[in-house]
């Protein structure tokens, strides 16, 4: 188990800052930072982050709501905030027209229903991605991906990963550190697709899964167990693609 010593949240981010610029400079010199603005916290600071390194002309927030959005005022203020040019693009048809359009032979799952839009908002990003000379922004952070809490080829994927190796704990570290409003850094995770929270759906605190990535402490041994299983079990969206081998 890889561990992550808790760093100073200002030199953190300074060291994301810079690790941004150097993606920038051997992946795309003049090319756009795409972000997909969902009103989180992760966004929001991958966001910030971004115009840090590259300077706000050159950073594009795209908001994606699917119909109504309750907490969509969260991303407008952060786009307001950054002073960053930003777009919305609500992908309410795209996601029936796809599920509409399903054979009556087949029965939709639930997962289905949850998981689409993400895949359809990933779709979105690239579409604009390409159109504006951008590279897109995977907003995923460590604690998520740890234990499977992300679409695979949705808000899994991206160009460039600036989060994902750092826990939500320090990703609030650098929150602050980057000076965004509080009610954005300290906004409670709820993923946008079944309406519960992160910590609902999970049953366990991020606080939690944090100190037992960084510390390998858990002091409830159902807790642990179930977070174990559920790493090892959506350990393959962190993998590339299995395929055959000639050798």
């Amino acid at each position: 188990m890889n561990r992550l010593v808790s760093v100073n949240g200002e030199l953190l981010k300074d060291k994301v800052v810079q690790w941004i610029r150097d993606f920038f400079e051997d992946n795309g010199k003049d090319c756009n930072a795409v972000v997909g603005i969902s009103g989180g916290k992760d966004s929001s600071i991958v966001a910030a982050l971004c115009v840090e390194a590259l300077g706000k002309e050159r950073v594009i927030g795209v908001l994606m709501p699917c119909g109504e959005q309750a907490d969509i005022d969260m991303s407008k203020k952060l786009v307001q905030f950054l002073e960053i040019e930003s777009v919305v693009v609500n992908i309410e048809d795209a996601v029936s027209g796809v599920l509409n359009n399903i054979p009556n032979e087949i029965i939709i799952s639930d997962q289905t229903k949850i998981n689409l839009p993400a895949r359809i908002r990933m779709s979105t990003l690239y579409a604009v991605s390409q159109s504006v000379n951008g590279r897109v922004a995977n907003t995923c952070n460590l604690s998520e991906d740890w234990v499977g809490y992300a679409t695979r080829y949705g808000d899994g994927a991206g160009d460039f990963s600036p989060l994902s190796q750092i826990t939500v704990t320090q990703v609030k570290e650098i929150g602050y550190a980057l000076g965004l409003p509080k009610d954005l850094v300290d906004k409670v995770p709820i993923d946008g697709l079944c309406g519960k929270t992160d910590e609902e759906n999970m049953g366990f605190s991020y606080e939690v899964l944090d100190r037992y990535i960084i510390e390998g402490i858990c002091e409830d041994s159902s807790v642990k167990v179930k977070i174990d299983t559920m790493h090892a079990k959506n350990q393959f969206k962190l993998e590339l693609m299995p395929s055959f081998s000639m050798d």
